[in-house]
């Protein structure tokens, strides 16, 4: 027997090629409220083990973090990861607006801030060493400076004569410049177009540079 042509037949293609969507894991708003409350209070970033920790075992931490991301997605602040942690970050296209009315307490000099960039791409180093790669001598006013804006640290000494203290970039320093890790710092390319003052051993030194004295040593041997 024929089916009825003014009959609605089934759309059997389409009950054959879709299949249904897994549905997405929830998250449980207390734990994003959690998080958020959380992140806003503290001064420094607030390291994944704590955030961890305050939801509990068996909480999934990556999802809560993913919908407070989302929820704030286009805000004024944003969270963000961090020295190691999560805090929340004016947005990047407010910063430059914000920063006409509030300036930095304490504008670094050239020699602070090249001095700086030296011990963020080379650490841990001694002042020695720091001078050498910066081509200039470096005075105490700068490591006084680095170390009240809380940049730099000590970090030991070297085991060579006079054991010279080693020096080292700070968590500070990260959340300060939003990296979530020192191998977070953009290569030797984007720090020369800031027009930093560095010594061409310094450059030389730097990730992605090519040592190109190196490579024309065989050469010359042959």
């Amino acid at each position: 027997m024929s089916p009825d042509p003014d009959t609605p037949q089934p759309d059997v293609a389409n009950a054959v090629c879709e299949t249904p969507t897994p549905p997405e894991p929830t998250v449980a708003e207390e734990h994003v409220r959690l998080l958020e409350a959380a992140i806003f209070a503290a001064a420094a970033p607030v390291p994944r083990a704590r955030l961890s920790q305050l939801l509990g075992e068996g909480a999934d931490l990556d999802a809560a973090l993913a919908v407070l991301a989302a929820r704030y997605a286009g805000a004024g602040v944003v969270p963000v990861e961090a020295a190691g942690g999560w805090m929340f970050r004016t947005a990047d296209d407010l910063g430059p607006i914000l920063a006409q009315d509030f300036a930095p307490p304490r504008k670094l000099t050239r020699a602070t801030v090249e001095t700086l960039a030296v011990i963020a791409w080379h650490q841990p180093l001694t002042r020695t060493e720091i001078e050498a790669l910066r081509g200039a001598s470096v005075s105490g006013e700068i490591f006084e400076t680095l170390s009240a804006l809380d940049f730099i640290a000590p970090a030991g000494r070297r085991e060579t004569p006079g054991r010279p203290v080693l020096w080292v970039t700070t968590d500070a320093f990260l959340s300060h410049f939003g990296l979530a890790r020192i191998q977070d710092l953009p290569d030797w390319r984007q720090v020369k177009e800031l027009g930093l003052g560095l010594a061409e051993p310094a450059e030389a030194a730097l990730p992605g540079a090519e040592p190109q004295a190196a490579e024309a040593a065989p050469g010359a041997e042959g």
